[in-house]
């Protein structure tokens, strides 16, 4: 065995080294004066490895290195049992002149006959440097609309502004702390309609106090005896200085639909909220970004039913992480939102009694009922989906509902989702319109950061 000592110079706030020696597996390296280094104990033989600085794939070139088949570079050394060091004759191909600690851009030929699993660890690749390097105050709008309620507000009247303002969410303000503390969603006014007629101080229902005591009383009704189920945390959020990847993987990891941007301020001066950052602004980015690539991204030309993504119905032999429910119209609401809060999605398909795609029932369609006190003169178990969608389409007619085909490409399913307002694609049999999965925006980005 032979001691080796692999190192980057050339700067970074953290690195990793994978090679393969390690199964390609990161392991960090520690910081030594002005670089990093980690020591391998190594048979002799002739290895690869590659740097992981700050999130991005690199490669050092000082060292020897070689270009794959797939054009993809690495470093490359030669452990021997003596001391003296052999170089390497320097590959008859570059691929890309590098400099001292360049970036791996060096994308794979674009072929129809690649190896699927190299396609897609590629075109991850390309998406990971577009979403580490720009943040997401470049997706922020120069100006847009945006409600902010105050928690003082009383429960009814906010959830009336958020319907006649078509919000699914509001961020909200507390005048004593002088900042953002949380969000109003739609999952607040479906918690609220089954707890309606409990009177939480005095003689008023639930619904005539204000935002914050709403907060309290959830607390109380769904923290469960121990509290466990739901407790009070901090406001999640992000800076704008922050960068695609982290805000995206924020989002992601806590199941929230968008999270609120907070400006870096040297001081505690004025107010640090900016906006709301979403994943669909993320992908209308990085889909307009992917549109410079010269390669690596052959994957978008690839049908959707040869990429792992997405919920799909066992009937298709696909497998996913979560089983696909649909409802029936007939099906009673209160089923619909169980399903909607026990599985932690924001929609289901309804379809008819041939399984054929009628609606998507989402929890923001909910708000609706907020619509001149509708949800005050019924009684919720006795309302079925179709009466629900019925009272939405009263308010807002008829919709369109988005679809794709298993035949799509993964373009076509990114610039579908790209569309504001789309959330997700039904996935359908085109002659039968037969439910057979769903795309949604958390989906993509699952699959895309791996």
């Amino acid at each position: 065995m032979v001691m080796q000592r692999f190192s980057w110079p050339y700067g970074g706030r953290s690195a990793s080294l994978c090679g393969s020696f390690t199964g390609w597996r990161e392991y960090p390296m520690g910081l030594v004066g002005a670089e990093f280094q980690v020591v391998f104990d190594l048979p002799p033989g002739v290895y690869q490895y590659r740097f992981l600085v700050d999130g991005v794939w690199r490669c050092d070139e000082t060292k020897p290195f070689v270009c794959d088949e797939y054009g993809l570079i690495s470093n490359e050394v030669l452990v021997e049992n003596n001391v003296q060091p052999v170089v390497q004759p320097e590959p008859s191909i570059r691929g890309t002149n590098l400099d001292e600690g360049t970036v791996l851009t060096t994308m794979p030929p674009e072929s129809s006959s690649q190896n699927p699993g190299v396609q897609i660890a590629v075109f991850r690749h390309v998406v990971s440097g577009i979403l580490l390097h720009n943040t997401i105050y470049e997706v922020v709008p120069l100006s847009s609309k945006l409600a902010v309620l105050d928690t003082q507000l009383p429960v009814k009247q906010a959830f009336k502004i958020m319907h006649d303002e078509g919000l699914a969410l509001v961020p909200l303000w507390d005048d004593h702390q002088g900042t953002i503390t949380g969000m109003l969603t739609a999952l607040d006014f479906v918690l609220m309609l089954r707890k309606r007629n409990i009177r939480v101080t005095g003689n008023e229902e639930l619904e005539m106090h204000p935002i914050s005591a709403w907060k309290e009383a959830k607390l109380q009704f769904y923290g469960g005896p121990d509290g466990a189920a739901m407790q009070r945390r901090p406001l999640i959020h992000v800076k704008d200085s922050d960068s695609l990847a982290d805000v995206a993987l924020t989002i992601i990891r806590n199941e929230i639909s968008s999270v609120p941007i907070f400006k870096c301020m040297p001081d505690s001066s004025g107010v640090p909220f900016l906006n709301l950052a979403t994943l669909q602004g993320i992908l209308k980015f990085l889909c307009s970004k992917l549109q410079e690539q010269a390669g690596g991204c052959s994957l978008l030309h690839n049908q959707l039913l040869s990429i792992p993504i997405g919920t799909w119905s066992p009937h298709t032999g696909r497998s996913s992480s979560r089983h696909l429910r649909t409802l029936l119209l007939s099906s009673p609401l209160n089923t619909c939102l169980d399903f909607l809060l026990e599985d932690r999605v924001s929609s289901i398909p309804i379809v008819d009694d041939k399984g054929a795609l009628h609606d998507v029932y989402s929890l923001s369609d909910i708000m609706a009922l907020a619509k001149n006190d509708v949800y005050a003169r019924i009684e919720l178990e006795q309302v079925t989906v179709q009466n629900a969608l019925d009272v939405q389409y009263q308010v807002h007619g008829r919709r369109q509902c988005y679809t794709c085909l298993q035949t799509n490409t993964l373009l076509e399913v990114l610039e579908g989702l790209s569309i504001p307002g789309v959330r997700r694609l039904v996935v359908i049999e085109q002659s039968t319109r037969f439910v057979e999965g769903i795309i949604s925006l958390r989906d993509i980005f699952t699959f895309l950061l791996g």
